[in-house]
């Protein structure tokens, strides 16, 4: 069995004949798709987090709604750019949406991605310490918010409050329990998937690696996958990690879909971005039969727990329930997925 979800980027674009022109309509739409999803069986719905860009970027607000409309979906993010977060303001927003969805809430944050604009974490009031890269940054951000998730007290009371106080240091409110163990990093090499085993966190990898030794991508992914659970159980955590990653998928059913995205299957790509070579998954799309018999040789996804469908979110709730339904239907069962 694996967990099967889906992974929005939402976008929207203003230019008269795009279907979808406005944030809100955007915003909406991914409502009613997680709706959607949730009555098709899929297991968790997914969105990309982005800054100065005509897409997602304040994931809380949605995932709340979401939370609010749905009662079995997992709702999460691939991923938040942790450069750009204050921790402990992070902590209340994501305390108050996983207690909305009744503890769905799955929270992918990372170092994040390149930026439409130049340091754009500087805008947010944010810069690196003496002696850090963004990376750092991003790092000791994210241990700040992992420290005071758990609910510890660790503020100081004001001996003379408003509202009276339980005894003992302060913890930020509101508290959600179990949240802790539902944070994911999502990590481009090797070395961040291990530093993610060691504090406690689960492995979201996406379709794009640090090209550390010029074998193919899902044999990379594999490798930093079986690395990351090597060090999970060297450092002894008491519950089992859990593993994603994110393909686009696309089981050619119909005339709509061989319009799409029938040019066939791609390969690997590599390039350079933020300065390191990068190679970037091939996506799938083919007849069911063959799209089968490519993905079982993918040995990222054999590997992982969950796998994140990118959806196409600008064709609509409609048709992105359609190329879900089609995965699930005729793709999953003969994999051994469901």
């Amino acid at each position: 069995m694996k967990k099967i979800g889906f992974l929005s980027f939402g976008h929207w674009n203003p230019e008269p004949g795009s279907p979808l022109q406005t944030a809100r309509e955007t915003l909406i739409q991914s409502i009613e798709l997680a709706v959607a999803a949730e009555e098709l069986g899929l297991d968790g719905a997914y969105f990309r987090v982005h800054h100065f860009a005509q897409q997602l970027a304040s994931p809380f607000p949605l995932l709340a709604a979401i939370g609010a409309r749905t009662s079995k979906i997992e709702i999460g993010t691939g991923v938040i750019d942790m450069r750009y977060e204050n921790p402990l303001y992070m902590i209340e927003d994501a305390g108050a949406a996983d207690l909305i969805s009744g503890g769905r809430l799955q929270l992918g944050i990372s170092r994040g991605s390149p930026e439409q604009v130049i340091d754009g974490w500087r805008h947010f009031g944010y810069a690196p310490a003496e002696g850090e890269d963004v990376a750092d940054m991003a790092r000791r951000h994210a241990e700040i918010f992992l420290k005071h998730l758990d609910g510890e007290g660790f503020a100081q009371p004001n001996p003379r409050p408003m509202f009276p106080n339980p005894p003992g240091l302060l913890r930020l409110e509101p508290h959600a329990p179990g949240l802790r163990q539902r944070i994911w990093w999502g990590s481009a090499s090797d070395a961040t998937a291990v530093w993610a085993a060691q504090m406690g966190m689960n492995l979201q990898s996406s379709t794009l690696k640090v090209d550390e030794t010029g074998e193919p991508f899902h044999i990379q992914q594999a490798r930093q996958i079986r690395a990351f659970r090597a060090a999970w159980k060297d450092a002894g955590h008491a519950h089992e990690p859990r593993v994603s990653v994110s393909r686009s998928i696309f089981a050619l059913i119909n005339d709509m879909d061989r319009m799409y995205f029938g040019r066939g299957s791609d390969s690997d790509q590599i390039g350079h971005i933020d300065n390191f070579r990068g190679i970037f998954g091939r996506g799938y799309a083919a007849e069911p039969d063959r799209l089968v018999e490519e993905l079982k040789q993918d040995e990222a996804i054999a590997e992982a727990d969950t796998l994140l469908l990118t959806v196409p979110n600008m064709l609509g709730v409609e048709y992105n329930a359609h190329v879900i339904e089609s995965i699930l239907t005729h793709v999953a069962p003969a994999l051994g997925w469901r």
